[in-house]
């Protein structure tokens, strides 16, 4: 089978009367270079989000995470397997925050409404009510010199939800901010996903933030990377990084990820 994203209307209407998954990633083998000198990256990946669910991909440095959420925004193909998201190309939110900055906040924002079709005369008020959303109200004006790197990201996580999707891809959004900052952040994002009945893909190396953040873990094996374990997480949200719930699944986590690092050190 040839490599796909599907992203058709018609598969969403299809698929909610089927109760299928956000995101379906079904045997996904992705390789760089040239045959016989081929870097292997991911291996047979299957992995189903369903809609609404908060899922963090963890794994060691290299192990092809931000491969496979590239993959799944459409930004690259899998040399083989399938990828399906069928409500639509999703929103893409990265480390940094990639702002124009010689454009406001609202600007920003206002440029992925436009590519997003909505109509001029309606922008600015989408703008402010999305930075609202993200408790940046009154910044529409603001330059990205004059905002902190935690309001940057905020921007950043507007202008993701401007592009209209309902699934949110996010590539260590936090992983540059502060400790301080971060749990904030960490508060802000589980709110909106809450709010907005967003389906959330998220890459993090860090095993306490994964916890604190998802419904299910899903743990990658060292490169090439494949779907090592998964875990449930039915700890109450909203949740405190410091709390024993998520101290305790992180050190279980952390040693099956010390464990993957130590197998693929063998090789």
């Amino acid at each position: 089978m040839s490599p796909a994203l599907t992203t058709s209307e018609d598969a969403l209407d299809d698929g909610a009367l089927a109760g299928s998954p956000a995101v379906r990633i079904s045997h996904v083998h992705k390789s760089f270079g040239r045959a016989g000198a081929a870097t292997h990256v991911l291996d047979d990946i299957t992995l189903d989000v369903a809609p609404g669910e908060f899922v963090t991909l963890l794994g060691a440095s290299g192990c092809g995470k931000s491969t496979l959420l590239n993959l799944v925004a459409g930004l690259d193909k899998p040399s083989s397997g399938t990828i399906e998201v069928p409500g639509g190309r999703p929103s893409l939110m990265f480390q940094e925050h990639a702002l124009f900055p010689w454009l406001t906040a609202g600007k920003n924002i206002e440029l992925a409404l436009r590519l997003n079709g909505v109509p001029r005369p309606e922008r600015r008020a989408e703008a402010e009510r999305l930075l609202e959303l993200v408790r940046l109200g009154g910044s529409y004006g603001k330059r990205v010199h004059e905002l902190s790197g935690g309001m940057r990201q905020r921007v950043a996580m507007a202008r993701a939800l401007a592009q209209g999707s309902s699934v949110l891809l996010m590539d260590e959004p936090f992983a540059a901010l502060d400790a301080i900052t971060r749990d904030v952040l960490h508060d802000e994002i589980t709110r909106i996903w809450a709010a907005q009945k967003l389906t959330v893909l998220f890459v993090t190396h860090n095993v306490r933030e994964a916890v604190r953040l998802a419904q299910r873990v899903v743990l990658l094996s060292s490169r090439p990377g494949r779907v090592a374990r998964e875990w449930q997480i039915d700890l109450p949200q909203p949740r405190r990084i410091e709390s024993a719930g998520v101290a305790d699944l992180s050190i279980e986590i952390t040693e099956e990820l010390r464990g993957e690092i130590r197998r693929h050190g063998k090789h």
